[in-house]
């Protein structure tokens, strides 16, 4: 289950990006790094992969800006 939500979310953080959508982007990041380190708190992912998607999706935040 939370690994679903993590997937829908940043499918919807990605369409947000591809919309050039700046303020949608910041808040849908927000809940995207939230459910991601909840995740690696509960054990579903490792601490270091959670770190490798947030990166790679506050990359994609910054080059929208």
């Amino acid at each position: 289950m939370i690994r679903s939500r993590i997937r829908g979310s940043s499918r919807r953080f990605v369409e947000i990006i591809r919309d050039n959508k700046k303020d949608e982007s910041g808040l849908q990041y927000k809940e995207l790094a939230s459910l991601i380190d909840r995740a690696v708190s509960k054990g579903v992912y490792h601490k270091n992969m959670a770190a490798r998607k947030k990166s790679r999706m506050y990359r994609l935040l910054k080059n929208i800006e």
